[in-house]
């Protein structure tokens, strides 16, 4: 068994074993590989790879999480392992080298997402679980259709906005989403790179919804040939209430379907109780969950 980082070459071994292990994620092959030949502008990220035979059996990334006033709070993201070479060692080789990369950079609390059949490996390793992520799937084969729209309400393409109004959006309506830590300190740069700048973002079925000339909800997809990611859906606090998610929504799923989608993936946290319902109003169907897991580094 090898371990070293990850290199853009890998992008297709990674995308395939993660849709061995995540079959409900979506991130395709050059929005991979650009993220590992043009790494995110936070401080501090660096993803490993797994090798045995030369094959890549196992993947985890590690961060400082620039976009949490928390200090020195960092994340180990999908550790995963090749079902076939589980139970030797593998997944522990990954964390160690991910706790080993973020030790030196100050963080001193750090969140792992993982399977629920991997939480004893989680607790043997210090990670006490935290928070449940539910992931859902909506069969796009027969659309929702399109609501009427409310009166002084506009329903616009992300194309042609100017991205800034959009991130303001954005970080308003992610200031107070259940989480471990508050979402709160999103760079301008940070988002650019992981929303606006991302290969798999589809401009043409990613929505927002205008009032008096304001951007007050959207919901942005990120697609995969016939499958998508509903990456954010959001309204920022002032004007919830009002059904108008859930109108960005079923915009972005109605033109992802009539763009080829086929099927649609999200997630949410347990707590976030108005984002699932609706979702099950849209007709989504629970597909698994994660569990959010904090530890401190010694």
């Amino acid at each position: 068994m090898r371990i070293r980082v990850a290199q853009p070459d890998d992008a297709p071994a990674v995308v395939a074993l993660r849709a061995i292990v995540y079959p409900y994620l979506v991130r395709g092959v050059e929005s991979t590989r650009k993220m590992l030949a043009e790494p995110p502008p936070e401080e501090g990220w660096t993803a490993f790879v797994a090798e045995v035979d030369a094959q890549v059996v196992g993947w985890v990334s590690a961060q400082c999480a620039s976009w949490t006033s928390t200090p020195d709070f960092g994340d180990i993201s999908m550790l995963h392992v090749h079902p076939q070479y589980r139970r030797r060692g593998v997944g522990t080789a990954l964390l160690t080298a991910a706790t080993d990369h973020l030790r030196p950079l100050g963080i001193r609390r750090v969140r792992a997402t993982v399977l629920p059949d991997a939480l004893p490996f989680a607790r043997r390793h210090g990670y006490e679980p935290s928070r449940e992520v539910r992931y859902s799937a909506l069969d796009l084969n027969t659309a929702p259709a399109l609501p009427a729209l409310p009166p002084g309400v506009r329903l616009l393409p992300i194309a042609d906005l100017d991205p800034r109004l959009l991130y303001e959006a954005d970080v308003a309506a992610a200031a107070d989403e259940p989480s471990d830590v508050p979402v709160d300190t999103i760079s301008y740069e940070s988002w650019q790179y992981d929303a606006w700048d991302n290969l798999g973002l589809d401009k043409a079925s990613s929505a927002v919804v205008e009032v008096d000339g304001r951007i007050v909800a959207f919901s942005l997809v990120k697609r995969d040939g016939d499958r998508m990611w509903s990456d954010f859906t959001g309204t920022i606090p002032t004007y919830r209430g009002r059904g108008l998610a859930r109108l960005a929504k079923t915009a972005a799923l109605h033109r992802a379907a009539a763009n080829g989608v086929r099927t649609a993936y999200t997630s949410n946290d347990e707590a976030n109780g108005p984002m699932l319902a609706i979702n099950t109003r849209l007709g989504y169907r629970p597909v698994a969950s994660q569990w959010t897991c904090l530890a401190d580094l010694a």
